[in-house]
């Protein structure tokens, strides 16, 4: 007798991804990292780490041709997998590009895409050295995977939090969603107007579409962090947002974790557009995703000594004691769960 269907959605994509990852698989003893992080890490023979990481982008999923220029496109793809090897605290330095085009598409769509591919490669230092390119029948769909490296005394996972490390954000969050919001609104009024002649008021919210169609990773901090020969206890990258990466350190690292809402950050014109759609700014800032800073933990006496080099990041909160749980503090000084977030 067969097995009961069992959706997907059912169990989430962490549940499928743990099915899967639990099989009785061939095991490669230089595969020092496999499912779980940022990225896969394999140690050479000579000592060195190599980190493996990719993403698949399907359009009508994740991302919508109708209002994402496809030069944004390439450098946001590109973006986003460096992203991930930074937050490995490595250097990337190789990419594969796979590409499936349906026969809509045209040439000059492409020549755009990889335009935007290859100026992301020059901000980040990474060759296209390859990948593949194929037909399909429907939507466009575009992976990428990385290939980076780490020295074995800077490789930095989720699993490495210790209690009472601050937890410490770069830039600002919330950004990224506020862009889409912008961007889903002008398809609407396009759509309902049905004039190509009108065209999307985007003026007074550059900073935000921007932060939407081109993220910029934060190579950055790995570079101040290596400068310094400072390590963080744990990294991540925050593309599911805030809740989901604190949650994702503290269960790989065996913590709990305590944010203060006032200390989210937060730029001025993200919180206009939410005042403007009359939302929760601190939602954008918590569930949104895609703004590609990094999440990083250090003891506090090394983020007084880190703070005098670089200052692009806050503390919001620290890690503490498995069985105090996940809670945030909120402006208003109640305490909350963050199962009571969602």
């Amino acid at each position: 007798m067969s097995e009961e269907f069992q959706t997907i959605q059912s169990i989430g994509s962490k549940g499928l991804l743990e099915k899967i990852s639990n099989y009785d698989a061939f095991k490669n003893e230089k595969v020092t990292q496999s499912i779980g992080d940022d990225a896969a890490v394999i140690k050479e023979d000579s000592g060195d780490l190599t980190l493996l990481s990719s993403d698949t982008y399907v359009e009508g999923v994740d991302f919508d041709p109708t209002y994402t220029p496809f030069n944004h496109l390439g450098y946001k793809i590109l973006s986003a997998g460096v992203s991930d090897i930074y937050a490995m605290n490595g250097k990337p330095e190789a990419v594969l590009i796979n590409i499936a085009v349906p026969n809509r598409m045209s040439v000059q769509m492409i020549e755009d895409l990889y335009q935007g591919i290859y100026a992301a490669g020059k901000v980040h230092e990474v060759e296209v050295v390859g990948g593949d390119m194929k037909a399909n029948h429907a939507n466009l769909v575009v992976s990428i995977s990385v290939y980076g490296k780490v020295d074995e005394d800077h490789i930095t996972f989720r699993k490495g939090a210790k209690e009472g490390d601050a937890i410490c954000i770069t830039g600002d969050l919330g950004g990224a969603l506020a862009g889409l919001r912008i961007l889903m609104r002008e398809k609407k009024f396009w759509e309902e107007h049905g004039d190509e002649s009108v065209q999307p008021e985007l003026g007074d919210y550059q900073f935000v579409v921007k932060r939407q169609l081109v993220p910029e990773a934060r190579k950055d901090l790995v570079e101040t962090l290596k400068e310094q020969n400072l390590v963080p206890t744990s990294m991540i990258d925050i593309t599911k947002g805030l809740v989901s990466e604190v949650n994702s350190i503290s269960e790989e690292s065996n913590l709990g974790a305590y944010i203060y809402q006032a200390a989210l950050p937060i730029a001025i014109e993200t919180r206009q557009v939410a005042d403007e759609m009359q939302e929760d700014v601190d939602r954008y800032a918590l569930f949104g995703g895609e703004d590609l800073e990094l999440m990083f933990t250090l003891s506090e006496e090394k983020v007084e000594e880190f703070v005098n080099h670089f200052n692009d990041f806050v503390v919001i909160g620290r890690m503490v004691p498995k069985e105090e749980g996940m809670k945030m503090q909120t402006a208003e000084g109640d305490v909350v769960s963050f199962d009571d977030l969602s």
